[in-house]
């Protein structure tokens, strides 16, 4: 009688073919998925599943992500360091056209008031820029633009937009030399505007004085009195301010008063000078001249 364990047959061979088996699957996945698709019973399914496959693509894609997060980390922090070199780079130049722009209306301003000043003048000018000033403190001296190829000549007035600053004294090409009115070595023909009086302004080599040696302990001269250019010496245009009077001190006993004048042009500050080209009084101009003028020292204009 045979028993269990003696049947040789193969395992393999027991039980439905793998021909059936496999049909079977078939069948059944067809049912499963037209199931799925026409009432949707595996959708619970499906969400479980994800669920619990979800851990698992999150670890394996951890390390794809994490270096990307790095590039992005490093690409970001490099580009917003190249977008606040630019941002700065145009803040320096946005910065500098303000200056620019505040230099240039500056300027303009200037131009305008030196145009206006020169609106009386019956005469030939031209504007020069100062180009360099002396650095000597007691010589009060400025290089200009202009030279003998614009037509200047040594001695030709020059003024700024507040009056007279000087006079030029040397003549190149292309440049020339101007001594200021304020320089220890220059002295200017001024008359006092509200009586007449004439007299010498000499240079003090401050830029806010000019001293006036030559008038007399009794002449009417008081603070506050203008002084403009007599037009004498054929320098510079008659009329225009030079000073204004600052301190007048009379001492017993002194012939000559001690006075101060603080100059009306910008000696310091001007950067856009008016050259004048002035034709000189007539010798009957000048015997015409008021009599009180007689009190200047020694005559001298």
């Amino acid at each position: 009688m045979p028993t269990l364990g003696s049947d040789s047959r193969p395992i393999i061979g027991r039980g439905p073919s793998l021909w059936a088996r496999l049909f079977a699957l078939g069948a059944l996945s067809v049912v499963i998925m037209t199931l799925d698709h026409r009432q949707g019973y595996l959708e619970m399914a499906r969400g479980w599943l994800s669920m619990l496959v979800y851990p698992m693509q999150s670890l394996v894609d951890l390390p794809f992500r994490s270096a990307a997060s790095l590039r992005n980390y490093f690409a970001d922090r490099e580009r917003l360091q190249r977008e606040n070199e630019q941002l700065r780079g145009e803040l320096r130049v946005a910065n500098l056209q303000s200056l620019r722009y505040a230099a240039l209306d500056q300027e303009n301003r200037q131009l305008r008031a030196i145009r206006a000043a020169s609106a009386d003048i019956q005469a030939r000018t031209a504007v020069a820029e100062i180009m360099r000033v002396d650095i000597d403190p007691r010589r009060h001296r400025v290089l200009l633009n202009k030279g003998g190829a614009d037509g200047l000549y040594k001695g030709q007035a020059v003024l700024d937009a507040h009056g007279v600053f000087g006079q030029v004294t040397r003549v190149n090409r292309y440049t020339s030399e101007a001594i200021l009115v304020t320089d220890a070595e220059m002295a200017t023909p001024v008359r006092v505007n509200r009586t007449g009086l004439r007299t010498l302004a000499i240079g003090s080599g401050n830029f806010e004085k000019l001293n006036l040696p030559y008038i007399l302990s009794d002449s009417d001269v008081n603070e506050g009195d203008l002084l403009v250019t007599s037009g004498l010496g054929g320098i510079f245009p008659p009329g225009y301010p030079v000073a204004v009077v600052a301190k007048v001190k009379r001492k017993q006993g002194e012939a000559f008063a001690v006075i101060d004048a603080k100059p009306a042009a910008r000696m310091d500050h001007a950067r856009e000078l008016l050259l004048v080209w002035f034709e000189p009084p007539s010798a009957d101009e000048i015997k015409a001249a008021p009599a009180a003028d007689s009190k200047t020292a020694g005559g001298r204009p």
